[in-house]
This record gives C-alpha cells, sequence and structure tokens, in this order.
C-alpha cells in the first residue's frame, strides 16, 4: 500500500471520509482495513459491516477479505449492499416494522400492476400514468419522504394526485405483506427513528461501518447509517464525487459534503494515484473535471508513463461512425495481437449499439452488450416466482393474479373482477377471498369451484412445503399444474419452449442452493433472497469470454479496459439533450470523466458529421467537452483537424501492416 492508503486503513479515531479517484485502489483500503480491524483492533468479524451497492462488489469484497484472513475466524462478518442490510434488518425485526413473516419483495413490474389497479378503481385515471407514478413515489422514498409529507408540501394539482397515490400505494403494499425495493431502505430507517431499543441492538451488533462508493448514497440511504453509526460515528465512508452519476435515481453527491458537517471531527485522505491509466489519460481526465466545482480537490497521477495521444475520429454518419470504429478495433487488434476483451464501446444510450453490433456481427468478431434481457423478466421464470411467492405468502395479490390462470383455468377477467370488489370491500386477500362463502353470490356454481379448488390446491400446496422440503414440493407442483405441457402448447417451435423449460428448471435448482447454503430458511426467506438478487443484478452475472464489450458510461463504471472507444460524443448525446434542458451538465462531465478513466492504455473518441434521427437526417455538433480537453493530448482524424505529416504517414504504414497480415 501507499501512505495515503496505509493512513486510510489505520485511522480508526473517528469518521473517515477516503476521497478515492478512479483506479485509486479503493477496494484495496477497504478489505485491508476489515483485516485490521479484526486482526490488529480486536474487533470480531460479526460486528464489522461493509455496505456496497451491487452484488458483485459485495462479492469480490468477500472474497477479498477471506483470502487476507486465511486462519481467521471471519463467522458473522457482513459485506453486502444496502438493500441485503434492508432486508435482514426487516426479516429480524418485521413484528416491530407492523409486517408479517414471509413478506413479498415487488419488483418494478409488480409495482406498475399495484398501481394500475389502484388506478381501475379511480374513475377518470389514466392508466397510462403508471410509471410515472411508480418513478415519483421512488423518487419520494429515496428522498426519505414519507406519503404524508408529500402531501404537505404539494405545490400543484399534480403534485397532490401523485401524494394521494403514494399513500394509496403504501397501504395497498402493507395489505399485500409486501415492500418494494425502496422500502428495504426507507422502512428500516423509519424502524430506528420509532424504535429506540430496536436500534440499539443493531448498534451493539454494528461496531464499525465501511461504505464503498459513498457518493452514490441517497437521503434515505444516509439516514440509515447515520441512525447505525450514532455519535461514536465508527464509520469509513470511501467514494469520489467525480464518479457522481446516478442523481436520476436518488443518489446524493452533496452527501460528501453533508457527512463533514454532521461530523464536525470527519478526517479525510485523498488517494490520487492511479494504478490503471497512463498519465496523459489522466491528465485529460483532470483537466475535464476540473471544470466542475468540488468541496475538496484532487488530481489523479499515475507512473505508468505518459502514454499515447488520446484520438480523436470525425465521421460522416452514424453509419461512418460504426464500421470505422470497428475496423480500426480489428486493426488495433492485428497489430498488437490482443484479444477482443481488452476492447470497449462505449456509448451514452443503448439505442447506439445497433449499428456496431452490425458491423461486428459482419466481421465475425465476438462481442457482449450490457443491458440484455434480464433473466428474471422472462415469462416463464416470472411464472414460477409467482407460485414460489404466493405459496410463500398468501396476501400476495400480484402473484395470485399472475398465475391463477397460468396454466388456464377457466378463471377469466369478469371473474377476477368480480373477486377483487369482494375482496377489497371485506379487507382481505384474494386467496382468502377466493374460499369465503360469501363470494360464491357474484360468481356461477360452475366458476366459484374452479376458484376454491385453486385456492384450497394453493393452501394444500404451502402446507406441504412447510412441513417437507420445499424444493421437492415445488417440482412437483410443476408437474400437478402440467407446466411444460402448457409451454409447448403455447410455443410454436419445440426449441423454444425447451429453452424457456429450462429456464423454469434452472429457477429450481437455483432455490435448492439456496437451500443447501441457507440452512434453514423458510421458503418465503429462500423467495426473498432470490427475488432481492434478481432486482440488485439484472443479469449482471460474471462472464470472462473474448468478445468486445459494448455498454453505456453508466454500465461502465468501475471497469476498465486497455482500449477505449467513447463514441457519439456529439452536443445532445454527451452531454444529453435532458440533461442541457435540466442544466445539469455538470453529472454529464462527471460521466465523460468515468467514460475516459475506464482507459488503461488508449483511447479514442468519435463523433458523427451527421446522424439518423426518428428517421431523418440531422446535423451533429461535436460536444462541448471536446473542447475542455486538452488540445495537445488529442490526436484528431477524419476532418475538422488535419494530422501532421509524421503521424499521417505513421498511419498509413500501420495501416498497409495491417492488410498485409490479412492476407498472410
Amino acid at each position: 500500500m501507499n501512505p495515503e492508503q496505509r493512513e486510510a486503513v489505520k485511522y480508526i479515531d473517528g469518521p473517515l471520509l477516503v476521497l478515492a479517484g478512479a483506479g485509486s485502489g479503493k477496494t484495496r483500503v477497504i478489505t485491508r482495513k476489515i483485516a485490521y480491524l479484526i486482526q490488529d483492533c480486536g474487533i470480531k468479524a460479526a460486528h464489522i459491516a461493509a455496505l456496497t451497492f451491487t452484488n458483485k462488489a459485495a462479492r469480490e469484497m468477500k472474497s477479498r477479505v477471506t483470502d487476507q484472513l486465511t486462519g481467521t475466524n471471519t463467522r458473522g462478518l457482513t459485506v453486502s449492499t444496502f438493500h441485503n442490510l434492508g432486508l435482514n434488518i426487516l426479516r429480524k425485526e418485521y413484528q416491530a416494522a407492523d409486517m408479517k413473516q414471509g413478506f413479498s419483495i415487488f419488483d418494478s413490474t409488480d409495482v406498475q400492476t399495484v398501481i394500475r389497479e389502484l388506478q381501475r378503481a379511480e374513475s377518470g385515471s389514466n392508466v397510462d400514468d403508471a410509471e410515472a407514478i411508480s418513478s415519483r413515489i421512488s423518487r419520494w422514498k429515496n428522498d426519505f419522504v414519507t406519503p404524508e409529507q408529500a402531501l404537505y408540501s404539494a405545490e400543484n394539482d399534480q403534485d397532490g394526485f401523485f401524494a394521494t397515490f403514494y399513500i394509496k400505494y403504501q397501504r395497498q403494499l402493507h395489505a399485500y405483506n409486501a415492500v418494494d425495493f425502496d422500502d428495504l431502505i426507507m422502512k428500516p430507517v423509519q424502524l430506528f427513528q420509532n424504535n429506540q431499543d430496536v436500534l440499539l441492538r443493531w448498534r451493539r451488533k454494528i461496531h464499525y461501518l465501511l461504505v464503498d462508493e459513498y457518493q452514490d448514497t441517497n437521503a434515505s440511504q444516509y439516514e440509515l447509517l447515520k441512525l447505525i453509526i450514532g455519535k461514536e460515528a465508527r464509520l469509513t465512508a470511501v467514494g469520489d464525487d467525480d464518479q457522481s452519476i446516478y442523481s436520476w435515481r436518488g443518489a446524493r453527491p452533496e452527501n460528501i459534503e453533508g457527512l463533514g458537517k454532521d461530523f464536525p471531527n470527519l478526517k479525510v485522505v485523498k488517494l490520487e494515484q492511479n494504478y490503471r491509466s497512463t498519465g496523459r489519460i489522466l491528465k485529460v481526465a483532470n483537466q475535464l473535471i476540473r471544470i466542475n466545482p468540488h468541496a475538496i480537490e484532487k488530481q489523479l497521477w499515475s507512473d505508468l508513463g505518459y502514454g499515447d495521444p488520446i484520438r480523436v475520429m470525425e465521421c460522416t454518419s452514424g453509419e461512418g461512425e460504426a464500421e470505422r470504429v470497428v475496423m480500426e478495433l480489428q486493426s488495433h487488434k492485428f497489430q498488437k495481437s490482443t484479444k477482443f476483451k481488452d476492447y470497449a464501446i462505449l456509448y451514452r444510450g443503448n439505442f447506439q449499439s445497433r449499428l456496431f453490433e452490425r458491423y461486428l456481427r459482419e466481421l465475425s468478431i465476438p462481442y457482449v452488450i450490457s443491458g440484455a434481457l434480464s433473466f428474471f423478466e422472462r415469462a416463464e421464470v416470472k411464472d414460477i416466482m409467482a407460485y414460489l411467492r404466493l405459496l410463500s405468502n398468501p396476501d400476495d395479490d400480484t402473484a395470485f393474479l399472475r398465475i391463477v390462470n397460468t396454466p388456464r383455468r377457466e378463471i377469466g377477467p369478469s371473474t377476477l373482477e368480480k373477486l377483487g370488489r369482494y375482496a377489497s370491500d371485506r379487507g382481505i386477500s384474494l386467496l382468502a377471498a377466493s374460499t369465503e362463502f360469501g363470494v360464491k353470490e357474484f360468481l356461477s356454481e360452475r366458476v366459484w369451484k374452479k376458484l376454491t379448488n385453486f385456492a384450497h390446491w394453493v393452501h394444500a400446496t404451502t402446507e406441504a412445503t412447510e412441513r417437507g422440503d420445499p424444493v421437492m414440493v415445488a417440482r412437483s407442483m410443476l408437474e400437478e399444474i402440467g407446466y411444460e405441457q402448457w409451454l409447448f402448447e403455447q410455443c410454436k417451435d419445440d426449441k423454444i419452449a425447451e429453452r424457456r423449460m429450462k429456464n423454469v428448471t434452472d429457477v429450481l435448482d437455483w432455490l435448492q442452493r439456496v437451500k443447501d447454503k441457507e440452512k434453514g430458511e423458510t421458503l418465503g426467506e429462500m423467495v426473498a433472497h432470490m427475488l432481492l438478487m434478481d432486482i440488485l443484478e439484472r443479469n449482471n452475472e460474471d462472464q470472462d469470454l473474448d468478445a468486445v464489450s459494448l455498454m453505456t458510461y453508466h454500465a461502465a463504471k468501475g471497469l476498465e479496459f486497455p482500449n477505449v472507444f467513447m463514441v457519439g460524443v456529439e452536443e445532445e448525446l454527451l452531454p444529453h439533450s435532458s440533461s442541457i434542458m435540466e442544466d445539469n451538465v455538470e453529472e454529464e462531465r462527471r460521466l465523460t470523466y468515468v467514460g475516459i478513466t475506464r482507459a488503461q492504455r488508449n483511447l479514442t473518441i468519435t463523433y458523427a458529421k451527421k446522424r439518423q434521427r426518428y428517421g431523418e437526417s440531422v446535423e451533429c455538433e461535436p460536444s462541448r467537452f471536446l473542447e475542455e480537453l486538452p488540445k495537445d493530448d488529442l490526436e484528431w482524424t477524419g476532418g475538422g483537424r488535419k494530422l501532421d505529416e509524421e503521424t499521417s504517414k505513421k498511419n498509413a504504414r500501420s495501416h498497409l501492416d495491417m492488410m498485409k497480415s490479412m492476407f498472410e
């Protein structure tokens, strides 16, 4: 470790902020500090918690700590996401939180289903508002605004409309014995604020708290960590305000300044040595980000050499840009004998990937693209998860509605509408209403029997999971309902049906692994674990393929590649048009900074003079950020700026060498 890293590891006399620049070894500081706390300070592993934002980062951190502490007792050490910690708190304190055991976690699709149900009950409501309403509610929760506060502070009719829905939505979640993703933070905060005994119990459990990617915390997460650490403030927060790029989902870079205000004895250690990139790449990044205001200044540096100039390519069109980038990538690979996984193509929006994919396919270049359909977003996977959710939580009406007629049981929409009205009047769940004799007067004898038969089957299957092996019961359940046969009937192609059924068996195999790992957990606890994994990862599995990476700047954060192409660096793309309108160009500059600092050795920036938008060819302007870079470190090609004669000859020779090697 360098001197600054050692200082950060060994400081335990008060709250500490480690301002860690890109590629400065922040994870090393956190893992070494955990080892130091256990081995040198005598703090038991069970009393230490390290929090981050993705399961992948948590796994990597825990693996490093385990490697460093071989032979040392690390039992009980918490290395998890904020939301996993919140889930654990609610699972242990569900009664104090006014919840029932086996509560469900609703994902974004479930949330919008609930909102649409509420809208249907409202005369004149626009069902298309569901996404806007769910987004507003999520922002309120991230900002730690309760439904009552949202209604009180409403400044116009629309705010009042959203706030009223927020109140109804929370009541509905409570009726379903469910929480959404944001509740996993907000509810523990409310619990700690209202129940001193519970708070003290968790303070006794967590003696030291470490937080990674601190700049990405929202208001609710900041409240949670302040409550846990209390006045003793045994905290190490590691972050970088220059990499705060998630304000659209509630992140508050000002939480870095908030630490200093809330804890006047805060110590700050800056990590400025970069172990990733060449000096020139860092110089370009430093000059760009210096334009943004900073509470604490820092300057990245590297001893990896100065490196090659940053190439800036002007392209005639979006098509020309994609073709040029793919050809340049292939040429560089031939010349340097590199691997495809050494290259990344970064862009502002997922829609930009299409042209690059086409040219990569034409040249048979393997690639992986971020943002693909999540495993859990597949219809068959959502079906089986809905069955598991209902078996573990009979109040989960969203799960009930998904599976009551899947496979087909001749229980149609009109029946469910009548059932819904009856359940609402009685204040009970749809499943509970299905077995009440009173609902019979609203339904035909035949439909009532089908409904009660389904409800009794759910209850019997639930009891079987409680008495025996829940995984075996789930496998038997699939055979009972004839799900595989139904899939083959639904699919035109047997191969598609086979793939979809394989996804279902993969879910049950995963359930078995969770059961084997977390011995003694109930079905509800196992299902909650799986749902949270899905929400956090969304198909972000580790892959070690030799393939070019295509991803957005947001998705690239935390990653690094020897060779990076930043494409579409134009006004209204980067910075994005919405950010320009909202006067939020500073975050777009941070996003560009993140893109630049992903490159280890070579960085190429491209922009197009024209681009197809909505079926029309439009003129494009180079991004303002290009003018903010140090001109002496840029090498312009393709127009706009002329190359010097020697550089032009060098590029021509490289191209000729590539052509020769291809023929050879």
